[in-house]
């Protein structure tokens, strides 16, 4: 599963990937800005830029859950994901992610809503974005809350070649649907600028489904010396998106309009023997909602508001005192929160409703890496402390082995608890609110192995897991009263195969397998889940040819009934022979006609197309 480890996505990007050899999506580990993955016993995936590009994505979600064996993604129609009721874009890693169980990160930011503590599922496009690293399992050690069930860190593109370059793309397709980007970037001596800029807008699918986003994002950096790097973000998201609601309850005028933005700014330092550094960062949002009406009953006279935030500092620091030893250590603050209230749509100076709150957490680890022998066997040990305001104290430990023993082949054993903090929602809003609920948490214990034959012409990987679910919180009868509890538990195992072969410069071939087993059902989590693709690249022309196939995944469906269902892809490309390159692409989804549901009531578009042109300057 992690056959090779790359030190960051700057090399893997600077390097380029050559066309005599073929990536499994797990086979490069980037490094997370606070330790290094050479000794971690995690399983990370890494998405590059090449792959997003090629995708013609211009959400990443999409691209996630056909990269990454073990993870699936909700969705509800062609565009959008929404927010509020019959919202979409919920991820799930082996299982584990309703209640935002999955970190999502910019740059090692936490992006969640401060008050209901989802991610935002249609602020996380592609543009402007290097790579994505994705760890499967808990990964609260180094980030904390909300990184039980896994993590997502999505790393944005830096400017590292002198001058001036950039990439410009339009594509148009099915249901009227137009997307634009523009991504730029300058390098002067020591200082560089990145700039990006998306437009999406489609119909969509359904009628009253339509969808419209906006994406601007900035990022300046500076090296005063080669000891020392500073830079700033800022990465800003609009979208507003339309929701008919399921087939058996429908809606009208259901709408969502959402706002946010993120920024941060960081120093960081390396000096061989220690490097590490400081980031302050705040993440902000404003929604606005219409949750709608039935056919035939009157609009509500109100609509609901939110604001809410997510700010704080982390520093870190690795030392590595002798050969084959780091010693990692750091400290993060985040203060969080927001303030929700109904306003009436004839007079929005009346509001009602209102709520307020927020969370203080601070925390500490500290992880030590050794490796021996050459690094044919390393051991990873840590420990992390954290402390919120509305929860007291929670214990992480995570420990680890890696045995390397030659011929191409890795193994690996893990042991790491995770944890989710209950949310401002499930502490004091709404008639379940409990002020005195603990965080959920979970054990996962793991063992892969991953082997390079053909001098790295062919790659396999397998892994093996158990995870064992505590404390869920759950909404029970007391009294005749709701009221949100700690008494959920939950076990969930499996394993995921998977192997990529570059048959020569021509032909490239990949799949991956992963099965789930729970002991109780979850949504959008399917038992069996295959992806292969087969390439094929003669000259200037690129086809793709893509499957996944889902069975006996829940939906919602009456009586627990489970959906499965087979999914075809096609892209073509063609780079011109000018001289600045200019690629002409079309891609074909759904090729079959199949119809499905990933959320019960709401069908999914039946063969789709788009085209569009890309120009790099």
């Amino acid at each position: 599963m992690s056959a090779a480890v790359a030190a960051s996505c700057a090399a893997a990007s600077a390097a380029g990937s050559p066309r005599d050899t073929v990536a499994l999506p797990e086979i490069a580990v980037v490094s997370p800005a606070k330790t290094n993955p050479a000794l971690l016993p995690l399983d990370v995936s890494r998405i590059s830029a090449e792959e997003i590009e090629k995708s013609t994505e211009t959400s990443l979600l999409p691209v996630l859950a056909a990269k990454v064996p073990g993870l699936f993604v909700s969705e509800r129609g062609f565009a959008g994901y929404g927010i509020s009721g019959g919202s979409a874009g919920a991820v799930n890693i082996r299982g584990v992610g309703q209640g935002n169980k999955v970190l999502f990160m910019i740059d090692g930011q936490p992006q969640w809503a401060g008050v209901f503590g989802h991610s935002l599922a249609d602020s996380y496009v592609a543009n402007g974005v290097e790579c994505v690293e994705v760890v499967k399992g808990p990964s609260s050690l180094l980030y904390g809350s909300n990184a039980m069930g896994g993590s997502v860190n999505i790393i944005t593109r830096r400017q590292r070649e002198e001058g001036v370059s950039g990439r410009a793309r339009a594509m148009f397709g099915s249901f009227t649907t137009q997307k634009f980007d523009l991504s730029a970037g300058m390098r002067k001596g020591r200082f560089a600028a990145t700039v990006a800029g998306q437009l999406d807008r489609s119909n969509g699918y359904r009628d009253g489904s339509a969808f419209w986003l906006a994406n601007e994002f900035v990022q300046l950096q500076y090296a005063p010396s080669r000891h020392w790097e500073t830079g700033a973000n800022l990465d800003m998201t609009q979208t507003r998106s339309d929701n008919p609601g399921t087939l058996h309850e429908p809606l009208e005028n259901m709408w969502t309009k959402l706002f946010r933005g993120t920024a941060s700014v960081y120093a960081k330092d390396d000096y061989g023997v220690a490097s590490g550094g400081v980031q302050a960062f705040v993440n902000w949002g404003r929604n606005k909602v219409d949750d709608g009406n039935a056919p035939g009953t009157p609009p509500r006279d109100y609509l609901f508001n939110s604001t809410d935030y997510n700010m704080g500092v982390t520093l870190y620091q690795t030392l590595r005192m002798w050969h084959g030893n780091e010693i990692s250590l750091g400290v993060d603050f985040q203060h969080w929160g927001g303030h929700n209230w109904n306003t009436g749509k004839d007079d929005a100076s009346v509001r009602s409703s209102e709520f307020r709150e927020h969370v203080n957490e601070i925390s500490g680890y500290a992880m030590v890496q050794q490796g021996f022998w050459r690094d044919i066997l390393s051991v990873n040990a840590g420990v992390r402390l954290q402390h919120g305001s509305s929860y007291g104290n929670v214990w992480v430990p995570q420990a680890g082995v890696i045995v390397r023993p030659g011929f191409g082949s890795e193994f690996r054993l893990s042991f790491s608890k995770g944890f989710r903090a209950p949310n401002l929602r499930e502490l004091y809003l709404y008639p379940p609110h409990n002020p005195d609920l603990r965080p959920e948490y979970m054990f996962n214990y793991e063992v892969a192995y991953s082997q390079r034959l053909l001098e790295g012409r062919l790659k396999l990987g397998a892994a093996l897991f158990f995870i064992d679910g505590k404390d869920m919180i759950q909404t029970v009868m007391i009294g005749g009263r709701p009221r949100n509890m700690n008494v959920g538990r939950f076990i969930n195992k499996g394993f995921e195969i998977e192997g990529a072969f570059r048959v020569n410069r021509l032909w490239a071939v990949a799949a991956a397998y992963s099965f789930l087993h729970t002991d109780a059902p979850v949504m959008q989590a399917p038992k069996h889940k295959l992806d292969a693709s087969v390439s094929y690249s003669p000259g200037r022309f690129d086809f793709t040819l893509e499957d996944q196939s889902i069975w006996d995944m829940y939906t919602g469906a009456p009586g627990g009934r489970k959906e499965s269902y087979t999914l075809l892809s096609f892209r073509a490309a063609y780079t011109l022979a000018s001289r600045v390159p200019v690629t002409v692409f079309a891609k074909v989804d759904n090729i079959a006609d199949r119809h499905y549901e990933v959320i019960y009531g709401c069908p999914m578009p039946g063969t789709t197309l788009t085209g569009g042109v890309e120009l790099k300057f």
